[in-house]
């Protein structure tokens, strides 16, 4: 069982995927786009390797306008070497990756255009895991689209249309239930009817559920039929509804008491669990480290991570974490996720905030100029003041770790948090 997170990495520096405005994206300029973020995704592939997650979701931002402008553009030849490396790095780690085309990719719209759109958009992604060498088990994720007044009738276009997919395509499709339209049994007739793996996705069933009162676990056994061997191991998704966000909504990170009562409710299926939340990273390694056992020296060097932030947030879990640690034979994960997570659920108390960066200035007051000193401390005044906002703060000393290289900063997840 792995678990996972999507497209996007928090304190990973050079892992930014880029793009342009339509108006700008020459072909000069979306090769080099293309390069940067290549470069990004081995970045990326390279952060998952050194901590152990097998498990990740590439950004369809990968390639700008890739179904479109950049079609014409041979990136798959030109770029044929890097592709390559890349995707044996992937397949040479065990990691397991995957594509999910966005809301606008509607492979059942009645309105044929739209359809035609939404299949270039599918072998789009499907040439992206292609290039890279990787076999069916890399997947692409697809919600089944609309309803147009008939959901029986839209099921059964969806099904039609799948069915004419290129083998390619078809053999990398697996389909989601989604929080508004098509519930997970819905998701199962359809992967009946097709043979489509059926992704269970737990914050959607919570918005938009069946009619059988089935759990998670039972939902995901029902779901685990329709995975063949060639499939790879069934995957689901998990996420956490943000408490003060519209329905659906990710919350910003995964709270571990829930997910481990979900998690030990499944502990025994061999699934892959890719999580939907946006500290990304950050909870995917959360969740690794409760799950695992593991020396302490790893959650010791997940601190070291988290450290000026949750001292921003409270002195008191800062202080409780450093003495959490200090039993070097014990590892207690679940402990300290709480306290890091209790840390963050409060609000930043301006004295906390002043502390916290004046700690994270410590690292630059032997280099920086006397002007710099000068600006830091107007700006701490000034915040003191109620004048300047903490994130003006924060963003001055980011450019500061910036221009003298502070990797140990670079890497945490103080400005970022």
């Amino acid at each position: 069982m792995n678990i996972g997170y999507a497209c996007l990495a928090i304190a990973v520096p050079g892992s930014e995927m880029k793009s342009c405005t339509l108006k700008n994206a020459s072909p000069e300029r979306l090769l080099s786009l293309i390069d940067n973020n290549l470069n990004a995704l081995d970045k990326l592939i390279t952060y998952n390797i050194d901590r152990g997650i097998q498990l990740f979701r590439i950004s369809s931002d990968l390639i700008p306008f890739g179904s479109s402008l950049a079609a014409d553009l041979a990136w798959q030849e030109i770029y044929s070497d890097k592709l390559a490396a890349i995707g044996q790095r992937i397949l040479g780690s065990g990691i397991r990756v995957s594509m999910h085309p966005g809301q606008y990719t509607v492979l059942n719209s009645p309105d044929q255009s739209v359809a035609q759109r939404a299949i270039a958009d599918l072998h789009y992604h499907t040439t992206v895991l292609d290039s890279l060498g990787l076999g069916r088990d890399h997947k692409i994720i697809l919600h089944l689209g609309g309803v147009y007044g008939h959901k029986e009738e839209a099921k059964n276009r969806f099904i039609a249309r799948y069915k004419d997919l290129h083998s390619s395509i078809k053999k990398r499709l697996v389909i989601e239930n989604d929080d508004r339209l098509y519930t997970i049994a819905d998701i199962l007739a359809v992967s009946a009817d097709s043979g489509i793996p059926a992704v269970y996705d737990n914050l959607h069933h919570a918005i938009n559920p069946s009619p059988r009162s089935y759990g998670d676990r039972d939902w995901i056994k029902a779901c685990s039929a329709s995975w063949s061997g060639d499939d790879g191991r069934q995957k689901i998704h998990y996420s956490q509804q943000h408490p003060s966000k519209r329905p659906g909504a990710h919350s910003d990170t995964i709270y571990i008491d829930p997910f481990l009562e979900f998690w030990n409710q499944i502990a025994d299926m061999d699934v892959d669990i890719m999580l939907e939340v946006k500290d990304k990273n950050l909870s995917a390694l959360k969740c690794i480290h409760c799950t695992r056992d593991s020396a302490i020296t790893t959650l010791e060097n997940e601190w070291a991570h988290y450290k000026y932030a949750v001292l921003e947030g409270s002195p008191e879990q800062y202080q409780a974490i450093r003495h959490l640690l200090r039993n070097k034979n014990a590892y207690p994960a679940v402990e300290m996720y709480r306290k890091i997570e209790a840390a963050f659920n409060l609000p930043v108390l301006p004295g906390n905030a002043v502390n916290a960066a004046q700690h994270v200035w410590g690292y630059f007051k032997n280099c920086a100029s006397k002007n710099e000193h000068q600006r830091f401390a107007q700006m701490l005044e000034n915040f003191s003041a109620g004048q300047t906002k903490l994130p003006a703060v924060k963003k001055y000393l980011l450019r500061l770790a910036l221009k003298y290289q502070e990797n140990y900063l670079l890497h945490g997840y103080y400005f970022y948090l």
